[in-house]
This record gives structure tokens, C-alpha cells and sequence, in this order.
């Protein structure tokens, strides 16, 4: 059997024919600056090789998996990937249910729970019925009866599904257990002073509102009466009021017309219900409530005030609890609790619960291991950070029992404060001591201590990168000359400069009785003209501050929601906010059109005497707009293809071959470049050819300084990590020149960087601080934190037991704080360097 998985002549991407050997069932990290080809390494070759061979195995084709760009990879194990990306966008999913916490509580309620009469209101105790395993769920058990022993009524006997939010035995009647209720705000939506086509109608507009047009004038010729687009709104008579409504097939306009039947052409969807059909379709998408906020209260169910559950269900209790206050904890104490309940239940009920008591904290465990005791079980998965999403995966992996199999892990420790990184080693290792290999793509210096094997990939981003720079032990990597995790490790053992912090301009933002969600702060002040860190652990409620108080605040000092008062924000011009949102679902926006780089670089093609000797204008150039673009993929250079129950598989347009545009703009070239060469070339590589042009080469040079250098013009954004999306944002602002103080916040900008490259993201922030502008981030990289001129320290735990000021100061000051998890690590690496 072989003891390694050996990768011969890899040459996807960027990776300059690599061949190396990853010892098995040992953790190893794979690590390098950000863009040097580490997940191209284990995503795109490893991951994909050992599916397209599984797949193969199975007799399935694995068209839909090309085999990447290797010569050979030999000893392979199966392989399961935890990425960052949260994949469930259900709103009914919540952490309770996608860990199966929430099955075995329903469990315990179903068979141990104190319900009331609801016709004497008595209470009647649990009957301890020997019951089926957990797994033969009782949904097809026979309805069954029990008697109140007060009053005699006969009551439905409560099963699992009855403390399901997601079946309509348990779900609240007037949500269906969503926990919220939605109607739409007509106000919003219809002006009655202006015409449709004039804009009374908010959610019609551009071409969508000309088409609705033709459609509403035929159907009113269908139906016999005339309907004027250029007409006040309230003007119209009830028919054409209906129609606009509600549509043709509502019972609202039918009763006008019960004998006539819309045909092609006629069949209006009505105004109200197209904008519940959409707002139903994006419904699990986060954001979608901003799209169609305006048009929509949302608001919390009056009957179940978020519980999602019958009030009947409400009231049933185990161990003086109810199944909604336990959703409401966090899962630390739904531990205690569980832990607790062999003391407080009868003997005769002990039975039933055996194999849950001892397989629920087992889990629970695991999940606080990962650094997530803090959350709670009724949180939904849709609100989960990457980090969050990834590390749950992990703890629920750990419990499959799987041996022999690759775990490829990407930055499993993105989100998490130091304190808590020890306790996901710790899971990783019991991993591998099942029998597994675990490979994690990671940047942070304890996780690499603690590997057994590093692969350092180098030296640089993009094309500079692609090459194996060391491999072995942490030591060994700081001896090897190549090595650029070694160079920078060696350099902090050397140095310990002596720091000089800001003093700022003075002035302070001051934030006075802080209460919401778990935040509760009497008095905190941010200085300004400093480079300020807010740190803490894994939901101690740092977000909330910056995000939800902080970004919130409106010089005008009106009442606001979660805090009494907020001084100082007069002496900030504007508020600029860079959180870890993804750029968007949109294929066609990419790196170059999101930066504004397009437009110049369409300008300037249009300008050469090519493009004016063939009467080519900018808009042939742009891959959006019909003219210049190749029409077979409307300018995407792929096509996607619709695999039934696999994923879209997009394959490379047959006609264009991947250029995006038709010969004729192809043949106009600048520098010895089309336009589609360009949109296929790195954000580096193109700052000689494009030098010359002033505007350009600003954007070019300011990617280059947060590190995105490696990527692609033509990339989408949908592909851009979180940390990605964040730089690349910041590096759009920076090239704007800020013409008042600017509060910057920022979101862990860190995410996703590799030590050296965060001294470079230092720079830049420093450039904001130095123009007179104040930088606040929410941080965990003690590397970022150190060269901070003012921290934050919110906590001391995460969820319920945080959210209090445990520390502020510089960071000297702040490593002398006793009570401060942050403050124990500066302590350590402002004293030692690493």
C-alpha cells in the first residue's frame, strides 16, 4: 500500500509542471502568497482527479470532470472538499437542523415533554411508551390519542413531526414556520399622481416596463376596454385597476369576466403577484430582501413572534424548558442542559433516552471543538460566514467514522481568533488519527506548526508562482533559501522593532449604552485618524458593533436602534463599508468591468486607426451588447450545459473558441493584443503593456499593492472569494482620491492572505490613516492587530457570555489586560515576534 499520493508533471493553471509527493494520513498544509497556485494544486488537480477516477470507478462517464493537467497522480484515496462557500440558501435551514441537534431534541421532546390540557389546562405528565430508534422517524405512525388524567379530554398524541417547524403538524399556522411575515407596501409600489409608463409603477421599469405594456393594452382590447399607459393611476376605473393588480387570472378581475378566457398574448401576471413570485423565488438568496426591500414589510410572525412552532407545541416542557428557549441558546448550553437531564428525569424515562444521552453531547462537542459553541440551534445556515458554514461540515465529517479519505480543507481557520484555532488542530488531528489524510490550504503560523509535513508554493502570485519553494517541518522551511513562508518566518524571529503609534487628530467617536443582540457596552470610543482594531472570539459580538451600530449611526443624533447615544460622527465626511458580501451572482460582471477597466480599455481600442478604418465604436467592444460580440454565447466565450441532476457544466463556446467576440474585432489589436488576449491575461501581466495609460496603470498598480495582481481581467466575480471580493473594492476606492475624512470598516481584509502579503495590506491601510482618514477593522490576524495603533477587545466568550468591553488601548497596553484572550496572544508575539 502506498504511504503517499504522488503527483507527477501538474500543469493546470499556473503550476510550472510540479511534481511532488504528500505523505499519507498525516496533516499537511499547503501554504504560500495568495495566488501562487495552492488551490489549483489541491482543488483543480487533486480534488478533480480523485472524482473524475471515482466517477469512473463507478461505470458513470466522467465527461463532465476533465481530467486536469498532469501527467500522472498516483495512490489516491477518495476525497471530500470543505470549501467556503455556503451552499444551502434554504430559509427553513437552520443550524439545528442541518446538524441533526435539532432531530434528537425533537426526540427527547416527543417522548419526555410536560404538555398542557388545552381544555382544563391541566398538566399531563409523559406516559415513558418504549419507543422505535430515532432513524424510524414516527411520521407513519397511526394517530394516536392520549387522555388528560384531569378532565378527561381525549388529545392527540404529540410525535417528532409535531415539534417540526417544517411540517404542518408543528408549523406556526400563520408563517407555515417561517417565523416571519411578509405584505407588500402598495405605497411604495404604485404612484397614483403618475402614469405606468410615466413610473407609476415602482417595480416596472426599462424594457420589462415596455413589454408589460403591449401585454396590459391587449388584454384590454381582448376584454373590450380601453387602457391608457399615459394615464394617471387614479384615474383608472376597477377593471383596469384589477388588471394592473392582480392579472387576468385573478378572482378579482375573473368576476368582471367570468365567460372570457385570456389567450397568448393577454395573459398580464398582474403588478402584487409578480412581486410575490419573485420575492418567493429569491427567498433563500441573502439580500434578496434589499432587492425588493421597499416594496415589502417584513416583519416578525404576530402569533409565534419568530418560534415558527404552534403555541400548543410552545408550551410542552422537559426539564423546566421549551423546545423554543432551547433554540434560543447557544449550543454550550444546550450542552449543559443535556448533560444535566440524567439528574432531573425519572428512571422509567431514562431507557428511551440512553443512545441519544450519549450521541448528542458527542456531537455538541465536536461543534464547540470547531470554535462554534457560540451559536445557536435556531440560527439560520443562510447567515453563517464561510469560515462558520465550513468548520460545521467539519464537525459533522468528524462524526461519519469515515478512514482512508483525502479531507481537502480551504482555510478552515478564516474568522477564528487564535484561542479558538487550537481547538480546530486539535479536530483535524483526530481526523487523521481515524486513518485519514488531511490536506488544508492554509496561512496561518499555529496551524503550520502543528502539520506534520508543510508544502510551501512560490515564490510569488500568478505567473510568478507555480513552483514547489519547500517542503518538510516548519524549522526546515525557515532554513531553506527559497522558501517565502521561511524568508518571512526568519525575519520576525530576527526583528522586534520598536513601534510608534498614532495619536490620531484628537477627536473620537464615542458609542454610550450599546445594547443588541448580545452586545452590552456602557461607554466605547473609537479615536479617529488611527488605524483602530475591534478583536474578540468567534461571536463575541465584534460584527455587531462595527457593523450594526457603528456603520448605522447618523450624525444627526436621532434615536437609533441598539445604542442610547453616538458622538463625534459630525467630523467624518462619509462611512465607507467593505464586508465579506460575495460581488454578485451576475456571470457577466468580471474583474475588469468591476473596476472600471473595461470602459478605458473599450475607449482606447475604439480609438485605434484599425477599429476607425472598420467603423468599430467602443459598444463593438464590449461583450455585453450585441455588434462586436460573438452571438452563439452572447460574449460569455462559454455555453452552459444543463447536466439534469449534476451541476451546469459550462463547456467553451464552439464558434468563438472562448474569445468572446467575432474575428473582425479580434483582428484590432493594440500592442500586439486583441481585446480578448487582455481579458485573458493577469492583472500583473498587463500593467507593461498598458502602462502608458495613465488611468489604467492607477487601478493596475493599486490591485497589485492588496495582492490580487494574479488575477484574470476576464475572471468572473462570482468567482472571487469573500477576502477577494473585499481588496478588490478597497483597491477601486483607493484609486479614488478622498476628498474629506473617511471612515473606512473593514471586514477580516486578511482573509485569504498569506503573512507577507498582509505587511503589504498593512501599507495601504497605512496610506488611508497618513491622508487624514480613520481605518477600523474587525480583525482575528494577531499580525494585523499588533501594528494597530488602538484595539478593541470585545468578549471575554462568544455568544451570550460576550459581547462586554474586556480591553482598550494600543496593543502594549492591551497584552497587559488579564482578562483578555487577545491580550495573551499580542502579549506572546509583541515580546517574541512569532
Amino acid at each position: 500500500m502506498k504511504d503517499a499520493i504522488v503527483i507527477k508533471g501538474a500543469r493546470e493553471n499556473n503550476l510550472k509542471n510540479v511534481s511532488l509527493s504528500i505523505p499519507k494520513h498525516k496533516l499537511v498544509v499547503l501554504t504560500g502568497p495568495s495566488g501562487s497556485g495552492k488551490s489549483t494544486l489541491a482543488m483543480d488537480t487533486l480534488q478533480r482527479e480523485c472524482q473524475r477516477q471515482y466517477m469512473e470507478s463507478m461505470g458513470l462517464t466522467s465527461d463532465s470532470i476533465s481530467k486536469p493537467k498532469v501527467e500522472s497522480i498516483e495512490g489516491l484515496s477518495p476525497s471530500i472538499s470543505v470549501g467556503q462557500h455556503v451552499t444551502n440558501r434554504n430559509p427553513r435551514s437552520t443550524v439545528g437542523t442541518v446538524t441533526d441537534i435539532y432531530t434528537y431534541v425533537r426526540f427527547i421532546f416527543s417522548r419526555l415533554g410536560e404538555r398542557i390540557c388545552s381544555s382544563c389546562s391541566g398538566s399531563i405528565p409523559p406516559s415513558f411508551e418504549p419507543a422505535g430508534l430515532l432513524a424510524e422517524e414516527d411520521d407513519e405512525m397511526e394517530r394516536q390519542t392520549v387522555r388528560c388524567p384531569h378532565c378527561h379530554t381525549e388529545l392527540e398524541k404529540l410525535g417528532m413531526s409535531h415539534f417540526s417547524f417544517n411540517k404542518p403538524e408543528g408549523a406556526c399556522e400563520v408563517c407555515s414556520g417561517l417565523g416571519h411575515v411578509a405584505s407588500i407596501n402598495e405605497a411604495a409600489v404604485f404612484n397614483q399622481e403618475l402614469s405606468i409608463r410615466g413610473g407609476g409603477v415602482a417595480s416596472l421599469n426599462g424594457v420589462h416596463r415596455d413589454i408589460q405594456i403591449r401585454i396590459l393594452i391587449a388584454a384590454g382590447k381582448h376584454y373590450g376596454f380601453d387602457l391608457d399607459p399615459d394615464q394617471p393611476l387614479k384615474d383608472y376605473g376597477e377593471i383596469q385597476r384589477d388588471l394592473l393588480y392582480y392579472g387576468v387570472e385573478s378572482e378579482a378581475f375573473k368576476r368582471h369576466y367570468p365567460n372570457v378566457k385570456p389567450v397568448q398574448g393577454t395573459k398580464f401576471e398582474g403588478v402584487i403577484p409578480g412581486l410575490w413570485r419573485r420575492y418567493k423565488e429569491k427567498e433563500g438568496e441573502s439580500g434578496a430582501q434589499e432587492k425588493d426591500g421597499s416594496f415589502f414589510h417584513e416583519q416578525l410572525c404576530p402569533e409565534c413572534h419568530g418560534a415558527r412552532l404552534k403555541k400548543e407545541i410552545r408550551l410542552v416542557e422537559v426539564a423546566d424548558a421549551s423546545i423554543t428557549e432551547i433554540s434560543d441558546w447557544s449550543l454550550g448550553d444546550v450542552y449543559e442542559w443535556t448533560r444535566g437531564l440524567q439528574a432531573v428525569l425519572p428512571i422509567e424515562g431514562l431507557h428511551l433516552l440512553e443512545p441519544i444521552l450519549h450521541d448528542m453531547p458527542v456531537r455538541l462537542k465536536r461543534i464547540m471543538d470547531v470554535g462554534l459553541g457560540y451559536l445557536s440551534m435556531n440560527r439560520q445556515t443562510v447567515t453563517l460566514s464561510g469560515g462558520e458554514a465550513q468548520r460545521l461540515r467539519l464537525a459533522s465529517l468528524l462524526g461519519s467514522g469515515l478512514t482512508g479519505v483525502l479531507y481537502i480543507l480551504d482555510e478552515p481557520t478564516t474568522g477564528l481568533h487564535p484561542r479558538d484555532t487550537v481547538g480546530l488542530i486539535r479536530v483535524l488531528q483526530e481526523l487523521r488519527d481515524l486513518g485519514n489524510t488531511v490536506l488544508v490550504i492554509e496561512h496561518d503560523v499555529e496551524m503550520m506548526r502543528a502539520a506534520d509535513h508543510i508544502i510551501d508554493i512560490g515564490p510569488g502570485a500568478g505567473l510568478n508562482g507555480g513552483v514547489v519553494v519547500g517542503e518538510g517541518s516548519l524549522e526546515e522551511l525557515m532554513a531553506s533559501e527559497l522558501s517565502v513562508t521561511g524568508a518571512y518566518l526568519r525575519e520576525e524571529s530576527l526583528s522586534t522593532p520598536t513601534r510608534v503609534r498614532r495619536k490620531g487628530n484628537g477627536q473620537h467617536i464615542t458609542i454610550r449604552e450599546a445594547q443588541i443582540r448580545n452586545i452590552n457596552i456602557p461607554v466605547v470610543s473609537f479615536p479617529l485618524g488611527c488605524l483602530v482594531s475591534v478583536t474578540g472570539v468567534s461571536g463575541s459580538g465584534k460584527s455587531t458593533l462595527v457593523f450594526d451600530i457603528l456603520a448605522q449611526g447618523s450624525p444627526k443624533g436621532t434615536e437609533q436602534m441598539g445604542y442610547k447615544e453616538m458622538t463625534g460622527l459630525e467630523q467624518v465626511g462619509n462611512i465607507v463599508i467593505f464586508d465579506q458580501t460575495p460581488m454578485g451572482r451576475m456571470q457577466r460582471s468580471n474583474v475588469a468591468t468591476y473596476t472600471d477597466v473595461f470602459t478605458h480599455l473599450r475607449q482606447l481600442f475604439a480609438g485605434l486607426p484599425e477599429a476607425k478604418e472598420r467603423k468599430l465604436t467602443s459598444k463593438h467592444f464590449s461583450f455585453n451588447t450585441p455588434g462586436g460580440r460573438c452571438e452563439t454565447c452572447q460574449g460569455l466565450g462559454v455555453l452552459s450545459v444543463d447536466m439534469n441532476f449534476l451541476p451546469d457544466l459550462e463547456v467553451k463556446c464552439h464558434d468563438c473558441k472562448g474569445r468572446r467576440f467575432t474575428d473582425e474585432v479580434l483582428q484590432v489589436q493594440y500592442e500586439g493584443f486583441s481585446i480578448s488576449d487582455l481579458l485573458n491575461i493577469s492583472v500583473q501581466e498587463s500593467l507593461p503593456i498598458l502602462k502608458s495609460e495613465a488611468k489604467i496603470a492607477g487601478i493596475i498598480t493599486m490591485l497589485c499593492e492588496v495582492g490580487l495582481g494574479y488575477l484574470k481581467w476576464g475572471q468572473s466575480v462570482k468567482t472571487l472569494s469573500g477576502g477577494e471580493g473585499q481588496r478588490i473594492r478597497l483597491a477601486k476606492e483607493l484609486s479614488k482620491p478622498s476628498k474629506n475624512h473617511t471612515l473606512y470598516l473593514l471586514d477580516e481584509p486578511t482573509t485569504g492572505l498569506h503573512p507577507s502579503d498582509i505587511k503589504q495590506l498593512h501599507v495601504l491601510l497605512n496610506k488611508l490613516v497618513n491622508t487624514g482618514n480613520t481605518v477600523v477593522v474587525v480583525e482575528h490576524s494577531l499580525e494585523l492587530i499588533r501594528e494597530s495603533d488602538w484595539v478593541i477587545d470585545i468578549g471575554p466568550e462568544g455568544g451570550s457570555a460576550g459581547g462586554k468591553l474586556v480591553a482598550e488601548g494600543t496593543p502594549e497596553q492591551v497584552a497587559e489586560v488579564p482578562g483578555s484572550y487577545t491580550g495573551m496572544f499580542l502579549k506572546r508575539i509583541l515580546v517574541e515576534g512569532l
